[in-house]
């Protein structure tokens, strides 16, 4: 007997196998269903990894802010996330700086000279592309027409996605090129859309700017983990000075995260909550934020690959596994329902033609 598999014609919960019992493999059979022993069917939640890292500052004496965003995703890139799921935003380009010593370059330490802007980076948006517009855009899939695919978060809702923040900002808001400003609510409201539009799975938030907390405040949409460099009140501090360039280069909790970040291997046992506490107050000077209320699992059970890096735990086994026909119509006649978006949600965003308006 020989068997081929087929796409299902419907979801089906991943335990269910579907296969055609036929001698000449044809293609028009019925399928039939089997249950896979639990101990081979996977567990994990989420299916691929999506990071979005933005830095939203311009001008030479914010250094730093680039140097931030582009440790972040040289971490993220070596843990396994490619750069067709790595969303880029620069808003300065101060590796062709005038003012910079060492033209083509963007270090993020003085003392160990790592260049942070190799020949491998991929900027996603640059210069004045980085604007309060994009990014909602980018977020919740509102892309204008023509924008490349390359250009677009492509998540769904399997994702684990990876927010990271750096820039100026302020008690509920964060500056974008020092001329526009994002609040607390309208970021909070993006995020919603992404969840209703079944854009992540899990969202871990991560933003380093002065009282950098106020950006989370407002967030009401579940399965999300946030941590910030500060809290309302305190500004996040920057961590050493290069004197070849006369700036300062990095900023105190994105150093500390990278310092973390580096000693994690695709195999590492490091887990989220261990990230959660990279940056004690005596090294960040600035006290750390967290919010785990709206995120279901704790910290410290959930590995760091999840967010950070684009790992499938695979177990290799030598056992044969049984495949026996079963009927199973109660799971075909009521596969798992399918969360749809409520479309009045986001009634003032369609054409009035789909809602007319009285």
């Amino acid at each position: 007997m020989m068997f081929h598999t087929t796409p299902l014609p419907q979801p089906l919960p991943s335990s269910l196998f579907a296969f055609h019992k036929c001698a000449h493999l044809d293609h028009e059979s019925t399928p039939q269903y089997v249950r896979l022993p639990a101990k081979f069917v996977t567990s994990s939640s989420h299916t691929n990894n999506w990071a979005v890292l933005v830095d939203t500052s311009r001008f030479w004496f914010n250094y730093r802010h680039i140097a931030n965003v582009l440790s972040v995703y040289r971490s993220v890139k070596r843990l396994g996330i490619p750069d067709s799921q790595i969303l880029l935003m620069v808003a300065d380009d101060m590796a062709c700086n005038a003012r910079n010593p060492r033209p083509a370059t963007v270090f993020n330490n003085a003392k160990q000279h790592i260049n942070v802007y190799g020949s491998d980076v991929e900027v996603d948006y640059r210069g004045y592309e980085v604007t309060v517009e994009n990014f909602v855009r980018l977020l919740t899939g509102r892309n204008e027409n023509g924008t490349a695919r390359s250009k677009r978060l492509l998540s769904d809702s399997g994702s684990n996605v990876l927010i990271y923040l750096t820039g100026h900002g302020g008690d509920g808001f964060l500056k974008f090129q020092d001329s526009e400003e994002i609040t607390n609510q309208e970021l909070a409201d993006a995020i919603e859309q992404m969840w209703q539009k079944q854009r992540y799975n899990e969202l871990f938030f991560m933003i380093d700017t002065c009282q950098a907390a106020s950006m989370y405040e407002k967030f009401y949409s579940p399965n999300i983990l946030a941590v910030a460099s500060s809290l309302v009140g305190e500004d996040s501090l920057s961590h050493h000075i290069d004197p070849a360039i006369g700036v300062y280069i990095i900023d105190r909790y994105t150093y500390n995260a990278l310092e973390f970040l580096e000693r994690v291997e695709w195999n590492s046992k490091k887990t989220m909550g261990d990230f959660l506490s990279v940056c004690p107050k005596r090294a960040c000077i600035s006290t750390v934020g967290v919010r785990k209320d709206l995120y279901p699992k704790d910290p410290f059970k959930v590995p760091i690959t999840d967010f950070f890096g684009s790992i499938r735990p695979t177990e290799i086994s030598s056992d044969v596994v049984n495949v026996t026909l079963s009927t199973i119509p109660e799971l075909l006649s009521s596969p798992k329902p399918i969360r749809k978006p409520n479309a009045q949600l986001f009634y003032e965003q369609f054409p009035t033609k789909l809602f007319p308006r009285s």
